[in-house]
């Protein structure tokens, strides 16, 4: 694996760890390293310690023993990467101020400058029947990023799919989006 790639995924998993975006099981990062090649967090890491034994190689074209051993999360990557040429990152994050606010409302209008320069309006995808989610996921991701101009899904009650060419980029615009939800959250309350 390119040891310049894991350590810019490991810098980004520790901050977005550090915001309490990933959880201690939860949570996926990956990155394509090919056409039909990408690396993702195995299952069983935890995202704030990452090392280059945290993260699996798969292809898309054979999915092999490798993939029992990746993040839940591996069909939604996969998909995406399958549809959306230009991902180079994805993530799977549940910051807690854009999750909750998703519970309530149909799209986030931030109010505050970084929110609506950057963001604009952020709609809320409400995954309705959440017993066959999990199975639907991985094709209705990309059919959402397919037909709206963004990069950032904000699934009720679930979290926040994000992908983009640079993962600064990513990092960026998640955590612009649970601060706008946060300022709106206690904006509420004055």
């Amino acid at each position: 694996m390119d040891k310049h790639l894991i350590e810019e995924i490991k810098h980004v998993s520790l901050s977005m760890f550090h915001k309490n975006f990933f959880g201690v099981y939860h949570g996926s990062i990956s990155a394509r390293i090919s056409a039909s090649d990408f690396i993702i967090n195995r299952k069983d890491t935890i995202l704030d310690e990452i090392t280059e034994d945290g993260f699996i190689a798969l292809n898309c074209q054979k999915k092999d023993y490798r993939w029992s051993e990746a993040s839940t999360d591996v069909p939604i990557h996969e998909h995406i990467y399958e549809t959306i040429p230009n991902a180079k990152y994805i993530c799977f994050t549940m910051p807690p101020y854009a999750t909750a606010y998703s519970l309530k409302h149909g799209k986030v209008s931030p109010q505050d400058y970084h929110g609506k320069k950057i963001l604009g309006e952020v709609i809320v995808y409400d995954p309705k029947g959440i017993d066959d989610w999990l199975e639907r996921a991985p094709y209705e991701i990309p059919r959402f990023f397919q037909h709206h101009d963004s990069h950032l899904m904000l699934i009720k009650g679930y979290g926040l799919i994000s992908y983009d060419r640079d993962i600064t980029e990513m990092a960026k615009k998640v955590s612009i989006l649970e601060n706008s939800c946060r300022l709106l959250a206690l904006s509420a309350n004055l």
